[in-house]
C-alpha cells in the first residue's frame, strides 16, 4: 500500500504543539531503547510510530511464557527467539518511516558508553536496578538525557533525568532520587506485576521523549513521578541536586554487579543436558535460590534457599553430595557457587549455566 509520510502523521501534525516543526524534529532523532521487556516493547513501538526517525533496541533475553501477559508485542509463536529482533521487525511492520537496529547482548560497564554515545535520548526499561545505576551514571558523564521508568508490584516510577536546562546545568538523576542502590528489592520476576500498569508507566516514558524531542510541554524533571494502579493515585517526590558526586569516579570504581559481563568459571557450571543426565543420582542436591519460593521448578526434590536470605555462615555443607544451585538465568546461582566453594574448597558444587531458562 502506498502512503506518504504527511498522510501517516496527519492525525499528531495538526496539533500546532507538535506541527510541521515538532514532526520533523521527531523524524531526526536518535532513540536508544535498553530493555525491550514489559516497558521497552511498546516503548518502542509507540516511539516508532510517533515518528522517531532510528531506533536502536538492545537487550540480551529472549521470549518467554512468562512474559507474554504483559509483553502484548510478543506472540506465543515468539516464545524462546531473541526479543530485539521479534520487535524490530514488529517495528518495521507498523512504521515505515523509523530505522530500526538492535544489540542481541547485555549492557555492560564496557560497552555502555560506546552505546548511548550517538544516541540523542536513552530511554531505558530494564528490570534489574544495578543496570539502571549504570545506564544513569553513564548517562551523566556523556551527558545525555535518560528517560527512566520501573515498577514495583502495583507502584510504577518515571522520571525525565540529566536533561541540560537553560542556566546550561543538568537536572537530577537516579542518584538524586535514590542515592544508594537497594540491595533487597525484588524485580518483577520475583514481587510480581499486574498487566495494566506496565502499559501505563511504558507509554508515560513515551510521553516524556516525545516532549523532550519536540520541546513541547513541561517534563517530569527534577521530580519522581509515582503512580498506584490499585488507587488510580499519584504523587510527584521533588529532587534535589547533589553536586558533590564525582560520576566519573563513581563509574571507576563501581562493578554494578554486572553478572552479565564477567566470565564465569567454567569448572563451576554445569551444563541442562549434564544435569538431566544426574537426576537419577542419589549423591545429588539441587538448590533453588529463587526469591519467590513459590517458583515453578522441574524437579520431584529440591531445597529452597532464597538468594535475597542466603548466608554462607550458615549453609552446613555435605561433602558426599554433589550440590546444583539453580535459579532464572545463571546469575544468582553463579554468585552462590561461587561463595560457598570460596569457603569449601573441596565442595563439589555447580551453577546450572544459563538457568532454568535454557533447560
Amino acid at each position: 500500500m502506498d502512503f506518504n509520510k504527511e498522510e501517516y502523521f496527519q492525525r499528531q501534525t495538526i496539533l500546532p504543539e507538535i506541527g510541521k516543526e515538532g514532526q520533523n524534529l521527531l523524524q531526526k532523532a536518535k532513540v536508544l531503547v535498553i530493555g525491550c521487556g514489559g516497558l521497552g516493547s511498546p516503548i518502542a513501538i509507540y516511539l516508532a510510530t510517533s515518528g522517531v526517525g532510528e531506533l536502536h533496541l538492545v537487550d540480551f533475553d529472549t521470549v518467554s511464557v512468562s512474559n507474554l501477559h504483559r509483553q502484548v508485542f510478543f506472540k506465543v509463536e515468539d516464545i524462546q527467539q531473541p526479543k530485539v529482533e521479534v520487535l524490530a521487525n514488529e517495528i518495521k511492520k507498523r512504521a515505515p518511516f523509523t530505522k530500526v537496529t538492535f544489540t542481541n547482548d547485555a549492557v555492560c560497564k564496557n560497552s555502555i558508553l560506546d552505546l548511548i554515545s550517538n544516541c540523542d535520548v536513552v530511554v531505558e526499561g530494564t528490570d534489574n536496578l544495578q543496570i539502571k545505576y549504570l545506564i544513569n551514571d553513564a548517562c551523566v558523564i556523556a551527558k545525555k538525557p535518560l528517560v527512566y521508568g520501573s515498577l514495583y508490584k502495583f507502584d510504577g516510577y518515571v522520571a525525565t533525568f540529566n536533561v541540560l536546562n537553560y542556566e546550561g546545568d543538568y537536572t537530577c538523576n537516579l542518584r538524586d532520587a535514590f542515592p544508594v542502590i537497594a540491595t533487597d528489592i525484588p524485580n518483577c520476576e520475583e514481587a510480581g506485576t499486574l498487566n495494566p500498569i506496565v502499559g501505563i508507566i511504558a507509554l508515560l516514558q513515551v510521553n516524556e521523549v516525545v516532549k523532550l524531542i519536540t520541546k513541547t510541554g513541561k517534563l517530569l524533571t527534577n521530580q519522581l513521578l509515582i503512580y498506584n494502579v490499585l488507587e488510580n493515585s499519584q504523587l510527584k517526590m521533588k529532587l534535589k541536586k547533589n553536586t558533590s558526586l564525582i560520576f566519573q569516579d563513581i563509574f571507576k570504581n563501581s562493578n554494578y554487579l554486572d553478572a552479565h559481563c564477567t566470565t564465569q568459571d567454567s569448572a563451576l557450571l554445569i551444563t541442562a543436558s549434564e544435569l538431566k543426565n544426574k537426576l537419577n543420582s542419589k549423591n545429588l542436591e539441587i538448590i533453588s535460590v529463587y526469591n519467590n519460593e513459590n517458583t515453578f521448578l522441574p524437579f520431584n526434590d529440591f531445597q529452597k534457599m532464597p538468594y535475597k536470605t542466603f548466608n554462607v555462615a550458615e549453609f552446613i555443607p555435605n561433602f558426599d553430595k554433589d550440590y546444583v544451585i539453580v535459579c532464572k538465568k545463571g546469575i544468582t546461582s553463579y554468585d552462590v557457587t561461587l561463595k560457598l566453594k570460596e569457603k569449601y574448597p573441596s565442595l563439589n558444587i555447580f551453577s546450572l549455566f544459563e538457568g532454568i531458562d535454557t533447560y
